[in-house]
């Protein structure tokens, strides 16, 4: 990958570590424990994709990874009473963390001379089970079985990833449309209550 993708992927790291040890948090977890949740929360989504891939996962190739799931820990115990009390926190590590996995995922998988279509499952794998692992972890419901929308979020900026390539985009372009789009959608789901219905609806 280029050095943006790979900053991508590094923040990516972070915020969804961030994620998952602030929800630790909320449930007391120790320290290894939240960490633990951290680690899982940051490099679930994109080992799947690699072991898919038929690739080394990435965060075995590279320390600057783990460094950024460990310097998660820090900001989170530094700044616990903000991010515990304030429930949006949440969301918001979750939603760019998301949004920066599906990205790089689009992207890797697109290197390795796959069709678009296949990019885009991968871009939401990527994405969205590092969630759903944290969530089970975690003993909840993961967000992507509930009603909100969540994978759907992921698969709506791959189409965004792609439609913008097929306009002309430049690929950084293509990432930030892809970003704004899953980021835009889970803001705006959790704030106005956009969820799909229920089976039993």
């Amino acid at each position: 990958m280029g050095g943006f993708e790979y900053a991508l992927e590094i923040l990516a790291t972070l915020f969804y570590a961030i994620s998952g040890i602030r929800l630790a948090a909320v449930k007391n977890f120790d320290w290894f424990g939240a960490l633990s949740i951290g680690f899982v929360t940051a490099i679930g989504g994109g080992t799947l994709r690699d072991v898919l891939l038929g690739v080394p996962p990435f965060w075995m190739l590279d320390p600057w990874y783990c460094v950024a799931m460990l310097v998660a820990l820090p900001i989170v115990m530094s700044f616990k009473r903000w991010l515990v009390r304030l429930e949006g926190t949440f969301y918001i590590f979750d939603a760019v963390g998301l949004a920066l996995f599906v990205d790089v995922g689009i992207v890797k998988t697109l290197m390795m001379g796959y069709p678009m279509w296949v990019a885009i499952i991968m871009g939401t794998i990527t994405g969205a089970m590092g969630g759903v692992l944290r969530d089970v972890f975690i003993n909840e419901v993961p967000l992507v079985f509930r009603k909100e929308i969540y994978a759907t979020a992921c698969i709506a900026g791959g189409v965004a990833y792609w439609l913008t390539g097929l306009a002309g985009g430049s690929p950084i372009v293509q990432q930030l449309v892809c970003a704004v789009i899953v980021i835009g959608l889970r803001f705006f789901a959790v704030k106005h209550g956009w969820t799909f219905p229920q089976m039993t609806d």
